[in-house]
């Protein structure tokens, strides 16, 4: 599995119902400003303190973006490291998930 995901096939699996958990990986200020509907917040800086909040979904397809997707990929390597096999980075982050498929969400 690609460390990275597109907008585009996130998007298609959650429109075929597939259900990743999609996971925001940006800090608190962020996530009031703009989300994506179904996401969890759960930011970078908090990760490995927090880990054992995924606990039972090592197994689990799991997504996680960011703004522009650099923490992303930072994060779903190194949850592949604790075990987390099945996680994706979202390629462009919100941003790009705004530009692409949902342009009512905010720009920041």
């Amino acid at each position: 599995m690609n460390l990275e995901i597109s907008v585009a096939d996130t998007k298609r699996m959650l429109d075929a119902g597939e259900l990743p958990l999609l996971l925001d990986c940006r800090e608190q200020h962020e996530w009031d400003l703009v989300r994506i509907d179904g996401a969890a917040l759960l930011p970078m800086s908090e990760i490995a303190s927090r880990i054992g909040e995924l606990a039972g979904r090592e197994q689990q397809h799991i997504v996680v973006y960011c703004h522009h997707g650099a923490r992303s990929a930072q994060v779903a390597n190194w949850l592949r490291g604790q075990g987390f096999d099945q996680t994706q980075s979202m390629a462009g982050g919100i941003d790009r998930w705004s530009l692409e498929i949902d342009p009512q969400l905010a720009r920041y």
